[in-house]
Order: structure tokens, then sequence, then C-alpha cells
């Protein structure tokens, strides 16, 4: 009964006289005449169902897709190729669900899939837990900052400028109302100087929190600038690109103390900006602080193998003053969906998408480096993207947009003195017949 909706008249009379008043007015008395929208909704008249579906379609046809154009767009999002076995196991009726098992006792399937993404994510990326998935990456990284605030009792955190600016929008965003200062360490050539990390640490800092590889492709010293962190008494956040660990080394090995990232090149498709998957790995000493939930196997009374909610530090629960986020459900179709991802294709198998998307990255910088009028404007190594820069960017993006080829993001969105700098990236997915086809259109544009 606690979710009924009356339906009819009467049933509404029923439950007004219930609650102890006359009219529906009457339970939104206590709002201002003035807040009121006082016409009838600008709603239009239905229409049928074909007609609906007729409208929906055409719609759709507006929007160009990965299906009909060659993507090389990157940052924080990537055109993966997704095993269509995905689909036919991930939209099973015993699996389609979004939602959180509320009744452990009787969710054993769904429990045992979150329990084999924790593993496989841990495995990924060298941390002894993680928990059940979180919204997106950026978001899960704010929950990180919320974690190392907590557990060192500082307010004061190093944000790397190469991390994702949509990341340091949501960090700024979240994570400053909580009380904490956000100081950002500029970049040099692509990357950052540890020097620079050297200079702006102190015993005050929390947390210093670096993408690996970054926005910019380039791949950072996470290993040195996590001993700075350790030296003084500050935990290293680092976001991951989950697919770069198939070849670089885990961010656990090089001393993080918390890895987050965006599990959308984990099998999970662009459906133009979500539903995507945040993850969220730490350390053991860490453990209680993680938000959201954690699943745990045990045994029953019988000896047989058995799935719990382990952890829920969450909001709704017991000593909710003392809770560290407001996170109370996860990502668990996504989480299902990078689970099988993450099985089908095994360590071998990320590793040569790792691979081919490095190989075939480097031999478009090789191409691209022929044209005359182009430049690399950053030199450190990278990983799939990197940074191109070209006369008139914008417009020739522009161009290549309407000739099926979106040819990458232009910088000065984010970075007012990287005007005509793009980012460029590249996957397995993509030929060497469309790596060439990318190359001689972007040189006829920039050479007339």
């Amino acid at each position: 009964m606690a979710n009924y909706i009356p339906n009819t008249p009467d049933e509404v009379q029923e439950m007004l006289k219930a609650i102890g008043v006359k009219t529906v007015d009457d339970l939104f008395a206590e709002i201002p005449p003035e807040l009121k929208l006082q016409s009838e909704l600008n709603i239009p008249a239905g229409v049928s169902e074909v007609e609906m579906a007729r409208e929906l379609k055409a719609l759709a046809r507006e929007n160009t897709t990965v299906d009909e154009a060659v993507c090389f767009l990157g940052g924080g999002a990537y055109d993966h190729i997704v095993p269509a076995v995905i689909d036919h196991i991930l939209l099973r009726g015993d699996f389609f669900t979004a939602y959180t098992p509320y009744q452990p006792e009787v969710s054993q399937g769904t429990l045992q899939a979150i329990y084999e993404y924790q593993s496989l994510i841990s495995s990924l990326t060298g941390m002894d837990q993680s928990n059940a998935s979180m919204y997106e990456g950026a978001s899960a990284t704010a929950e990180a900052i919320n974690m190392a605030t907590a557990q060192t009792r500082r307010k004061r955190v190093l944000v790397m400028q190469t991390v994702n600016p949509e990341y340091r929008r949501v960090i700024n965003s979240l994570c400053q109302t909580m009380g904490t200062e956000i100081v950002s360490v500029p970049f040099e050539d692509g990357t950052i100087d540890p020097g620079k990390v050297g200079e702006l640490i102190n015993k005050e800092t929390a947390a210093i929190v670096i993408q690996y590889p970054n926005f910019f492709g380039t791949i950072e010293d996470i290993e040195r600038i996590s001993a700075m962190a350790h030296e003084n008494g500050a935990l290293a956040i680092v976001i991951a690109n989950p697919i770069a660990l198939g070849l670089l080394e885990a961010p656990g090995n090089l001393g993080a103390d918390i890895v987050t990232g965006e599990g959308q090149p984990l099998g999970i498709p662009l459906s133009f900006g979500g539903p995507y998957l945040g993850f969220l790995a730490a350390n053991k000493p860490l453990l209680r602080r993680m938000p959201g939930r954690i699943v745990g196997r045990t045994v029953d009374i019988d000896g047989k193998t058995g799935f719990v909610l382990t952890l829920q530090a969450r909001e709704q629960h017991i000593r909710r003053e003392k809770a560290s986020s407001n996170i109370c459900s996860n990502q668990a179709l996504m989480a299902l969906n990078a689970t099988i991802y993450m099985s089908l294709m095994g360590k071998d198998g990320i590793k040569e998408v790792a691979g081919q998307s490095f190989q075939k990255a480097h031999y478009l910088k090789r191409e691209l480096a022929e044209i005359k009028g182009l430049s690399f404007p950053f030199t450190g190594s990278f990983f799939n993207e990197l940074v191109i820069k070209f006369p008139n960017a914008r417009k020739i993006l522009g161009k290549m947009a309407k000739q099926g080829i979106f040819a990458g993001i232009p910088l000065d969105n984010y970075f007012s003195g990287l005007k005509d700098h793009v980012l460029v990236a590249v996957t397995e997915k993509r030929s060497k017949g469309e790596i060439d086809r990318y190359v001689d259109m972007l040189g006829g544009l920039i050479n007339g």
C-alpha cells in the first residue's frame, strides 16, 4: 500500500478524506500564488502509438551516429568494438534491471555479478578492493576526494590541470561545497612537472589527483607523484583509462591509494553520453571510507557458497551522520555490461585492444607528420590519444564532419590558450583505410 497511487476521481476523494483536506488545491495551499502556474500547460494533444513512433524516428534521423560516420573523438568516451554477445546476455529478462538488490538473500545472481565485477576491477587496477560501481567517472573521482579528506582530516587537494576538464568541473561543484580547497596544478608540454607539484604540496594536502593517461593522452609520472603525496601524508588518487591498463602498469603498483575512472570503454556503447559506469577501487586501509556498497562471498549454514552485501555506507542506514556519501545505488546494469566484456575478452583480449589502439594511434601520428602546416605541440609519450595543431581547426573539423568523419575535439572548448589544437583518439575499431582517409582529407583541407 505504500506505493498506492489513486487513479479514479473516487479514489482521489478517498485519499483527500484520509489526509484531512477537501480538494487537491488544499494540498498546495502553502505555495504562494505568484509561484503557481496560472495557465494550462502547453502540452500538445495526444497522438497514436504509430504517430509517436514515426515522430521519434524522424527526430532520430537528424542525428549522425558512429554507425554512419567514422569517429576519432575521445576525451573520456571512446568508440570501441562492442561484441554482439554482450547484448545477448545483458538483455536477458533475469539480468535486465538497473536497480539494486534491496533483498540480497533473494538476489544471489545479482550479487554474484557485482562480486565478479569488483574482482575484475580490483585485478585491472591493482587495488585491494572495488565497490559495486558508481554513476560515472567524474562523480567517482569526487567521491574519492571525499574519501581522502575524511581519511586524512585535511581539506586541501591538488588537482592536475591535465585531468579531464569535465571531471574538474564536477570536482569543483561537489567538493568545494564540502569545504574542500581545490588547487589546480598547471601543465607544461601536455604533462605535469613533478617539480611544480613539489612547490604546491604541503602538510595540509589531503590528496593529489592525477589522470593516467591524462586528458591529452600523454603518460604522467604516476610513481614519482604518488611518492610525493605519501611523503607529505597525502593520498594519491589516479583516474585511469581501463583499456590502457591492458598495456600500462597498474596504478596500484605505482603507489595509487585510490583508482577511479570511466568504465564506458569496457564494452559500453557511446549512446550520446550515457548511461555510463564509474569505477572506484582502493587499498584495504580505506575500505570503510568507500561509498556505496561492497559485495562479499561467504558460506551459509550448510556450507554452500553465497553472496552478501558486506558493507553499505549509505545515508539511509544507521549512523546516518557518519555516512561518507549520499550514493544510494550503483550502476548495476552497466557494471554487468563491463563484467561481461572483461570476462569475454580476458587479460589477453584487453591487452590486444590496448595494443591495437596504441599502434593505430602511432600510425596516425606518423602519417600526419607528412602534412605541411600540421604540428604536434606536445612531445610526451602517449597511449591512443594525441593533440595536433593546424590553422582554422574548427572550420576544418566542421567540413570533415559533413563528409562523415568526426575528426577530433577542439581544445579551446576547455583551454583558451589552445586555439587550433585538436584532441584525436584512435581505437582498435579504426581500420587502416579509415585512418588513411582521415589523413588524406585533413591534409587536403589544410593545404587547400
